[in-house]
């Protein structure tokens, strides 16, 4: 399991001194060792030490900058760095012929292949390797040829890929495959009026068309009126859907309907301040929210349902006064939305704390200009709220008290936060190393 030394190995202002401790410390827990090697600030000596514990993540050598020699020697740490973009060209030939098919597989999702390497790949002969090549290559003609493949698995991925020429994706679209059908509906460049035809397809059919962005609105009506509610609820997600069909879909009888109609970003704002009083949306800055106008949020400030307000208060650039209002509303979920924006003074900080206390806690710890004190405050509440202290112990400004609290926590999470904050002390990185 990860271990303290797992986070304090994440640790950026850890110092040299302790860094070698670790590293040092690395062959005997393999966690430590995969956080090391994801660090920028390792000498050559400590990256080749590291290099040596991380055979079996070539993910972990190819951060660490370990060096190739033979592609065909050493084939996943080859695929990972071409995967990054920094391997040779000339490696992709060599394992587009490895008799790995796992290789092969892997090497067929990289960017950038040469032409030579995805038409050896588009020709493999495990269908596997052509699907992974047809769900991420950009060359059209190779879409082309794919999307004839024998293997639906390969079909697949061509209906599903957005650079398939849309002939291609209209031809997909009666394949008798239910799989590459509903790849190729739910497909954004698939032709809307033929993709329009499978309204009354597949159930999984259905699903993926209802995200269709250009479907003509006679096949949206017949989809907000499916039996199923994931079609419906796909359909008043989508933001191409129809305004008098996003009213319908937002009185539906299914919760979940209503609420992917809340999550769609074009949605009237009326129908959203409805939705807020028959959903549970949560804490969550919805897209119709982040793009609302300062008119907007001020109309929604001024509801008198604390619900609605709570939609406004998830914005983190409100403006001043209209931030000012909602904390010092008198509804604690209000003020526990809004608790995170920059910009509040410590008295407005503290006057949160004052009126909600644990009802608020976890968002203040959040807040980017909550002082010391506060933090203090919060860290040492008794019984500790878990939100709260996990909120402290990443915070930037938090005092060796309050983070000695946090390592303390029975919560791992907690813990490790700590251990990771910029702001714990070296005398305590070095403790925490001395106890492991």
């Amino acid at each position: 399991m990860p271990s303290l030394l797992s986070a304090l190995a994440e640790n950026p202002a850890l110092p040299p001194e302790l860094l070698q401790r670790l590293v040092d410390a690395a062959p005997d827990d393999e966690f430590l060792a995969r956080e090391l090697a994801c660090r920028t600030d390792l000498d050559p000596q400590q990256a080749i030490a590291l290099a040596a514990l991380q055979e079996d993540s070539p993910y972990g050598l190819a951060a660490l900058g370990v060096p190739v020699g033979d592609p065909l020697a050493q084939p996943a740490l080859a695929v990972a760095l071409l995967d990054e973009g920094r391997g040779r060209p000339e490696w992709a030939l060599a394992l587009a012929r490895h008799p790995d098919c796992d290789t092969r597989i892997g090497l067929a999702s990289c960017p950038g292949l040469p032409d030579a390497v995805s038409d050896l790949l588009a020709a493999d002969g495990e269908p596997d390797v052509a699907a992974e090549l047809a769900h991420f290559t950009g060359r059209s003609d190779l879409l082309r040829t794919l999307a004839g493949h024998p293997a639906a698995q390969v079909r697949r991925g061509v209906a599903g890929n957005e650079a398939t020429p849309p002939e291609q994706l209209a031809s997909l679209l009666l394949d008798e495959e239910v799989g590459v059908r509903e790849r190729a509906a739910g497909n954004p460049a698939t032709p809307a009026d033929a993709a329009a035809r499978l309204a009354t397809d597949h159930l999984l059919v259905r699903q993926a068309l209802a995200e269709h962005p250009g479907l003509p609105e006679e096949a949206q009506r017949l989809l907000a009126e499916d039996e199923y509610p994931w079609v419906r609820g796909n359909l008043g997600l989508n933001a191409a859907t129809a305004e008098p069909l996003l009213r319908r879909l937002a009185t539906d009888a299914d919760a979940s309907v209503r609420r992917q109609v809340s999550l769609n970003e074009a949605v009237p704002l009326d129908l959203l301040a409805a939705l807020a009083l028959t959903v549970r949306i949560g804490p969550t800055l919805l897209d119709r929210i982040a793009a609302a106008t300062p008119a907007e949020l001020a109309q929604l400030a001024a509801s008198p349902e604390p619900r609605v307000r709570m939609l406004a208060a998830q914005r983190r650039d409100l403006p001043a006064a209209l931030r000012d209002r909602l904390a010092s509303d008198a509804d604690a979920k209000v003020v526990k939305s809004v608790a995170p924006h920059p910009g509040f003074g410590t008295a407005q900080l503290s006057d949160m704390y004052e009126r909600f206390g644990a009802q608020v806690a976890a968002t203040l710890a959040t807040n980017p200009d909550a002082p010391a004190a506060l933090l203090d405050r919060i860290a040492e509440t008794a019984p500790p709220v878990a939100k709260a202290l996990r909120a402290v112990a990443r915070h930037a400004h938090a005092s060796p008290a309050a983070l000695a609290v946090c390592l303390a926590s029975a919560d791992a999470r907690t813990a490790e936060g700590a251990a990771a904050n910029p702001a714990l002390p070296v005398a305590m990185m070095a403790a925490l190393i001395q106890q492991a």
